[in-house]
């Protein structure tokens, strides 16, 4: 029950990209589309999942002060390579993010096309980034470590299909022609993190 509150709470009250505005480049960019947001959407959401549990990994027995100790190795219990967090860190996720790329690019080729630019830049998605530092700070166990990546990597998708499908009824709307574009989606983001504000009241 601990874990389905912290997905929920991930997805609809913590959302990473409405609540901390994280990854909005690639937010506001890649939502003019239904289907490239839900592409975009799913990329992330794979990365988020393998890297959050990974980095895990690797700040636990490798980076810690004394997670070495389970080598055996005289001296290696006292040795700290916390210092190259954020290194680790960003290896893992654009190591996954080239995977993602190589695969999209072989066997989905359109959706490749249409997220251009934006899929290597998911490497340098700050929201990707974001929750490993998150998971990081907040001291989460294996298994809460793998929940939080994925539900917020679902919070990240849920935001932007949103938005993309906001953005298609809108273009059927009388919009005045100095908020036309970018604009208006900022006004619609704006919204949206309103909206998802009303579920900070709910207590898990």
């Amino acid at each position: 029950m601990d874990l389905i509150n912290l997905a929920i709470k991930n997805i609809f009250v913590e959302n990473i990209l409405l609540s901390f505005f994280l990854g909005m480049c690639s937010f506001l960019a890649c939502s003019k589309k239904v289907e490239t947001a839900t592409g975009l959407g799913l990329a992330v959401i794979f990365v988020q999942t393998i890297t959050v549990p990974t980095n895990w990994f690797i700040k636990t027995y490798f980076l810690e002060p004394g997670a070495l100790a389970w080598t055996g190795i005289a001296g290696f219990e006292s040795l700290d390579l916390s210092f190259l967090t954020f290194i680790c860190f960003i290896s893992t996720i654009a190591f996954m993010v080239q995977i993602v790329e190589m695969t999209l690019d072989k066997y989905f080729p359109k959706l490749y096309t249409s997220l251009g630019i934006f899929l290597p830049l998911i490497a340098v998605n700050c929201a990707i980034l974001g929750g490993s530092l998150l998971m990081n700070e907040r001291g989460y166990d294996l298994p809460h470590a793998a929940v939080f990546g994925v539900s917020s990597g679902v919070g990240w998708a849920l935001a932007i299909v949103a938005l993309a499908a906001v953005r298609k009824k809108l273009r059927y709307s009388h919009i005045p022609e100095g908020l036309k574009g970018l604009g208006m989606t900022m006004i619609m983001t704006g919204l949206m993190a309103l909206g998802f504000m009303s579920f900070a009241g709910i207590k898990l």
